[in-house]
Formats: C-alpha cells, sequence, structure tokens
C-alpha cells in the first residue's frame, strides 16, 4: 500500500529584492582614507551627497541612517588611531562616512529552502477549523551565507494555504550582548565544552580577570594570550572565544512584520551561515510554551549545532550546546520532556539515527541508535526531517534518507510514545520523492524538510526542491499511521559506547 500524498501548487521562490544593509569591512589603512576624505569635503557637498543618497535609498531600507550609525560605532578603533571624536562630528558627516562602509546585500538571491513549519503563536480572529502558521526558511544569498527568514499564513479546513503580505522593508534585529560574566559560572560552562587532553587549564587566562568581567575585557585578554607558536594556546582561546560569543539575545521592532524579520549570522561561530532550522513548539511540565530551534551554525571551517528560543518571534535568545554529542547536523528536539528530561533526536555520525536524553536543554553527553539505514533508497544515509510529532500511535519521525547517485527522498517512522528510542514501525518505500519538475537546482534530485505540523486530520509537510524553491504537501494522518503500524519493527541495541569507536576513527571529534 502507498500512502497518497497531495502536492501543493504554492511555490516559495528566491526574490533578489529583498535586501539588508552590510557591513564592509576594509583594512584599517584603506578605513582612515576614507574617513579622511569624508571629513575633508566642504560642508554643502557633503550635504548634497547625504540627501542624493537618501533619496535613492531611505525607501529601501527601515530607518537607515540608522543603520549608517551603527557602522560609525563599529569604526571605533579608527577614529580613535585618527584622534578624532566622532561625537563632535555633525550628523550628515557621520551618515556619511557610514555610508561607505554599508553595502546592500540580497539575502535570498541563490535559494530559498529548508523549511519548518510550526502553529502561531498568536490564534486569534480565525474562522472554524483555521490555523495561524509560521513557516521558516533558509534563505540563501551571495557567497552562499544563509540566514533565517519567516513567512506567515492561515491553514483552511481544505489545507489551502493563505498567505499574509510579504514585507519589503526588511528588519534586522537589535544585537543584545550580554557583557557582564561571572568567572566562577563562566568557568563552570567552560569546563563542559574544553578538551581536556590540552595541557593549558582556563586558569591561564582567567585569573587574569576580576570575580567579574565585560566582554571588551575578556577579549583583550585573549587577544594578550594568543600565542601563534603555542597549538594549544591558540586551542584554548579559540574555546574561550566560542564560549563568549554564543549566547546572545536580539530584538526586532514590534512594528516589523514576522516576513521582514530575518536573523542573519552574527556571531563568529555563523558568519558563513545559519542553516537547517528545525523549530518546534515546546511544551514544558508546567504548561509554559516556548518556541525552539535547533540550527547549524557554520563558520567556514566547522558546522556545529546551537539552540535558539523565543516566546513571541520578536525576541530570540540565542545559546550555544555543550556535550560530547554535540557535533554534525540534525538535532531535533522534542516538544516535550519525557520521563522527566529532554529528548533529542540526533546523528553523531552522520549516517544513523540517534535519541539522546538530557536534564539541561543544551548540554548532550550520551546518545543510543535507534535507527539504521535498511532500504536500497536509504543506503547512504538517514536522518530526521525535524522534530518529532505526538500522535496517538506513537512519535511520527519523519525522515531525509540518501540513496544512490545522492538521491534524497522523505520517509517516515514510527517510535513507542513513552519509550522513543524503540522503532514501532517505518516506512518500506519513500514517502515524498522528487518528481520531475523537483530534479533540477543547485542540488538535483533533493527534497530536505526541518519540520512538519498536523492540522485537522492530515500532516503538513513543508519541503524544499533541490536547494533552490520550497513548496508544501499533505498526507492523510489515519492513513499514514495505518500504514506504519503494519510494516515490519526494528530493534536497535547498540548504544553510542560501542559507536563512538567507529565514529573516532572516521572523522575527527570536535567537542561543542
Amino acid at each position: 500500500m502507498h500512502v497518497k500524498i497531495l502536492r501543493n501548487n504554492i511555490q516559495f521562490t528566491p526574490d533578489p529584492s529583498r535586501i539588508i544593509p552590510r557591513f564592509i569591512c576594509t583594512s584599517e589603512n584603506r578605513s582612515i582614507e576614507i574617513i579622511r576624505t569624508v571629513l575633508a569635503m566642504p560642508e554643502n557637498e557633503v550635504n548634497n551627497a547625504l540627501n542624493t543618497l537618501l533619496r535613492e535609498f531611505s525607501t529601501r531600507h527601515r530607518n537607515i541612517t540608522r543603520t549608517f550609525e551603527k557602522q560609525i560605532n563599529k569604526l571605533s578603533p579608527v577614529f580613535k588611531r585618527l584622534g578624532v571624536n566622532v561625537n563632535e562630528l555633525s550628523f550628515p558627516v557621520k551618515a556619511l562616512i557610514g555610508s561607505c562602509f554599508t553595502r546592500e546585500y540580497s539575502i535570498e538571491s541563490v535559494a530559498f529552502c529548508n523549511p519548518s513549519m510550526i502553529e502561531d503563536p498568536d490564534q486569534t480572529e480565525l474562522g472554524k477549523d483555521e490555523k495561524r502558521v509560521i513557516i521558516s526558511f533558509g534563505a540563501t544569498g551571495e557567497g552562499h551565507i544563509s540566514s533565517i527568514v519567516f513567512r506567515s499564513g492561515i491553514l483552511d479546513r481544505d489545507n489551502n494555504l493563505t498567505l499574509e503580505h510579504i514585507g519589503k522593508m526588511l528588519a534586522e534585529p537589535d544585537v543584545i550582548k550580554r557583557n557582564i560574566y561571572n568567572k566562577k559560572i563562566f568557568t563552570e560552562k567552560l569546563g563542559v565544552i574544553l578538551d581536556h587532553e590540552n595541557a593549558i587549564s582556563p586558569a591561564y587566562i582567567l585569573d587574569k580577570l576580576g570575580d567579574t568581567f565585560t566582554f571588551g575585557e575578556l577579549m583583550r585578554c585573549l587577544r594578550d594570550a594568543k600565542d601563534p607558536n603555542s597549538m594549544e594556546k591558540e586551542l584554548l582561546v579559540n574555546q574561550i572565544m566560542w564560549l563568549a560569543s554564543s549566547h546572545y539575545e536580539i530584538d526586532f521592532s514590534i512594528d516589523s512584520a514576522i516576513s521582514e524579520r530575518v536573523i542573519f549570522p552574527i556571531s563568529k561561530a555563523e558568519q558563513q551561515g545559519i542553516e537547517d532550522a528545525r523549530f518546534v513548539k515546546f511544551t514544558d511540565d508546567n504548561g509554559e510554551i516556548t518556541y525552539y530551534a535547533t540550527y547549524s551554525a557554520n563558520d567556514g571551517v566547522t558546522v556545529m549545532p546551537k539552540l535558539i528560543k523565543t516566546t513571541d518571534f520578536y525576541h530570540f535568545t540565542v545559546l550555544p550546546m555543550y556535550g560530547e554529542i554535540v557535533r554534525n547536523k540534525g538535532m531535533a528536539l522534542f516538544p516535550r520532556k519525557i520521563n522527566g528530561k529532554y529528548a533529542m533526536l540526533c546523528q553523531i555520525d552522520e549516517v544513523s539515527n540517534y535519541i539522546a536524553f538530557s536534564d539541561s536543554i543544551n548540554i548532550w553527553r550520551d546518545a543510543t541508535l535507534i535507527q539504521e539505514s535498511k532500504y536500497p533508497w536509504e543506503l547512504l544515509r538517514i536522518g530526521n526531517a525535524g522534530s518529532p510529532i505526538e500522535t496517538e500511535a506513537g512519535w511520527l519521525v519523519l525522515s531525509h534518507a540518501v540513496g544512490p547517485m545522492g538521491k534524497c527522498v522523505i520517509s517516515a517512522s514510527l517510535f513507542e510514545i513513552d519509550n522513543p528510542a524503540k522503532e514501532a514501525g517505518r516506512l518500506n518505500v519513500p514517502l515524498i520523492t522528487p518528481n520531475d519538475s523537483e530534479r533540477e537546482g543547485p542540488v538535483p534530485n533533493i527534497i530536505f524538510s526541518c519540520g512538519s505540523i498536523i492540522h485537522g486530520e492530515n500532516l503538513i509537510i513543508p519541503y524544499s526542491n533541490s536547494n533552490r524553491t520550497s513548496t508544501f504537501a499533505t498526507v492523510n494522518l489515519k492513513e499514514l499511521l495505518a500504514e506504519l503500524k503494519s510494516v515490519e519493527k526494528v530493534e536497535y541495541k547498540t548504544t553510542v559506547g560501542t559507536i563512538e569507536k567507529n565514529v573516532k576513527a572516521k572523522t575527527e571529534m570536535r567537542v561543542a
């Protein structure tokens, strides 16, 4: 029996007109030349140049002059070297200088993919059997730098999606760095992530700081501690810097539409992109609801999982994740605790599915193998396609499976409610496979999803096609569960302790 899939005709496509202003990083000497040139300009030339600039760009960006002011703040060391007091400069001069260090960046000019769909916190003013949803996407622009963007819409009883108006004035958030650190707490967190084979104690650096210290004080200590002739010292400095910069908060303006909010890479650990955000509506034991997303932070060399949380999609907190199994892509949080512990699907060897449990939502140490490749279309790899979904029959887990020729499909499995390490059923054919119109793109023959949702009697599965565009499909939930319960059960008893030997032999483990 094949489960019937209904593809929707909505296509989410890249839109090169969606732009944000970005800071241009140049050498200090070149920055000095630019600033000196503007400072030497007569006042009327500065005013005329700024007026021309604002006529052309003020309708393309939300409060562009505020962006110019932010760029000025990033140039503080250059102004200090010049002996210039920024506060004494006129507004037109500062704005013109800021504009010289700004360029437009098209955030989704290359791809619009890897979607996840969740229930909007706001379910007011809806008709019967309607649900307002938020869809997150990975938007990719020039240089393959990816960010998280959103769309909002309403599903009706027949699963037709009416999208809300898509705003053009994109809003980058205000970034809040927690600049005061408690040394004792910081040292404890550092102990979780440090490579314990490193012979140098963090006290080598931290003893130079007080019981509390600022981000700036820590950075100065790290600069003094850098030693290119010592690999151990360089590793320690990098690990401390990673921890300090990985925790931040962002705030979006209350007057921004959700389609205008862009979570663009901020910390050094994610400078090359924020990828594969798997959003989930998490209900705590006390009934409190928080929206979490695991995502992959790409620094251009290494990809590491991180965690983001929000309650309203205006204010977001970004947290690092620690532990021996925190590596590779593909971590997906369960929507509630199981037997008093947080639960997470993961893919620590980049080949099979594992499950992990923890008392802390961002510390993960042990994992158990729960699913290996079994069918031809999943010979190369099997991983999750988003957070598990709780049903009356068990935990429904959609998977992405890779087989010959690198073809990636979406399938489904069922795991026991009270023991989600035990597989209760798996489809023996793919649920969704790329059709002729979905095979072509930057990465051919791939469909991929980061999270689905139940609406009424149906499962709504958003997915991307060949790493370029996205759409969604629906399947009758009862029909899918019945098919899953009818297929052969598979059990796995191998734990991470056994698997770890093979993983270490194949890949260098980086503790995060």
